[in-house]
This record gives structure tokens, C-alpha cells and sequence, in this order.
């Protein structure tokens, strides 16, 4: 079985967005977290859909989803400290129907621009190597600074790559990285993917895709908002030059 587990417990202090989390901002007419799990809901293989959210937005989330009319979202639970914690949360949930080959699919709640053939290949690694990370190159020139004012160490370009989401584990091999984690104190890994190399462990990737932005900052929302006005003015397009008028 395929589960995914979205979280999304935190307050988006980097987007400045007033009192709204960033995952509940409307975009195009939905809120983002909405679009963000649709495009897992409508996935053939995926089975199950658990939420980590913001505790005091449980009630709100179900509201969200029974007007969209989102499927296979299964639960939601109260989020963790940090991504972390809402993270292990999810899995601890997934864990209680689950089977430890199973795939677990585990993606941040503000990535609405994934696309079906990212969540397949994503699945399709997992089954293979128990570990699966969408990577897209790096285009820019990567300094390595220790004070954040002097650089002494160019990092090769050729070799530097761009984390993203969905990560796709086996629950065997993700549930022993939290449980390691536990035991030696990690509290806060930047993602799956650091916890398991900090742990020694090799995690396989796979091609992303650049539209796969993770909406953090007001520039990304501006980013967002263009890729569905772009969207929509094709369409328009589309229906004047069917027609000649």
C-alpha cells in the first residue's frame, strides 16, 4: 500500500501573511494546502492520505475537506514542534494501519504544483531502494561560509542538488530512522533526508521538477499566483484563436 502523510503544522513566519498560516492562504480560489493534497487524492496508487496539522486548524482542515471534497484523507493529528515532530506525528498514525513494507509518501503541505509522474516516480523508487528524494540540479554557484560574511570554499556545482517533496520511504526504513533519532537525541533534522544520512544511512534520488516549488516566502507566493493567471490566460487564449475572434 501507498500512504501519504502531509504536514503542515506550522506558522509560516517567513511568508508574513497577517494571522493566516501559509497553508490556508487561497490561491486561484483554494487554499494551497487544498491543492497540495488534491494532487495526491487523485493519484491511482496512492491509498490513504494523514494530516499533521496545526491542532488549533483540526476542526478547520475537516471543514476544508469536506467543501472540496478531497478524498482518501483518513485522519488528522495535531502537529509536532517543528516539522520534525509534526512529521513523526503522521507516521505514528500511519504506523497503526500500515505494514513495514508498505510506501509511505511524506510532503509538506505548501507544494501545490506536483505533478502525478513526481508522485509516481517517487513511489516507483521507494519500492525499489526503500528510499526515494526528488533532486533537481543546482543552476547557481554554491559558496560555503561559516560566519555569513567571508567566504573561503566553492562547492562544485556539478555535484550540488536541490532537495524537494514528496520523500518516499518504506515505513520499515523510515520508523527505524525516528526511532534511532529518539535514542540519540536528533530533535530537529531539516528533513527525512538529513535525519537518515546523519544516521549513516544512503538515501537514493531521482529527477524533480523545478515548478515543484515549496511556497515559503511572499516571493514564491508571487511566483505561484503567476503560474495560475499564466494557466488561465492560455486557456483564454486558446478560445479566441479557436474561433478567430
Amino acid at each position: 500500500m501507498v500512504h501519504v502523510v502531509i504536514f503542515a503544522g506550522g506558522v509560516g513566519a517567513r511568508m508574513k501573511s497577517l494571522d493566516i498560516p501559509k497553508q490556508f492562504i487561497n490561491v486561484d480560489g483554494k487554499p494551497i494546502i487544498i491543492r497540495t493534497l488534491e494532487n495526491f487524492a487523485s493519484h491511482p496508487d496512492v491509498d490513504d492520505i494523514v494530516i499533521s496539522c496545526l491542532a488549533d486548524k483540526i476542526e478547520y482542515m475537516w471543514e476544508l475537506i469536506a467543501q472540496y471534497k478531497v478524498a482518501k484523507v483518513t485522519s488528522i493529528v495535531p502537529g509536532g514542534e517543528n516539522g520534525h515532530g509534526s512529521i513523526h506525528n503522521g507516521l505514528v498514525e500511519v504506523q497503526r494501519f500500515s505494514s513495514p513494507e508498505d510506501i509511505v509518501l511524506i510532503c509538506d503541505g505548501v507544494r501545490p504544483l506536483i505533478s502525478h509522474q513526481l508522485i509516481s516516480d517517487c513511489i516507483e523508487t521507494a519500492t525499489k531502494h526503500e528510499t526515494a528524494v526528488p533532486v533537481t540540479p543546482s543552476i547557481d554557484s554554491v559558496l560555503q561560509s561559516e560566519d555569513g560574511e567571508t567566504c573561503c570554499r566553492s562547492l562544485p556545482r556539478n555535484q550540488m542538488y536541490i532537495t524537494q517533496a514528496p520523500q518516499g520511504y518504506t515505513m520499515r526504513k523510515i520508523m527505524h530512522a525516528h526511532d534511532e533519532a529518539e535514542r540519540l537525541g536528533i530533535t530537529n533534522p531539516i528533513s527525512s533526508s538529513e535525519l537518515l544520512i546523519e544516521l549513516g544511512e544512503t538515501v537514493h534520488i531521482f529527477k524533480g521538477e523545478r515548478d515543484n516549488i515549496k511556497v515559503t516566502t511572499p516571493e514564491d507566493l508571487q511566483f505561484l499566483r503567476s503560474r495560475y493567471y499564466y494557466r488561465s490566460f492560455k486557456n483564454f487564449a486558446k478560445e479566441e484563436l479557436k474561433y478567430g475572434l
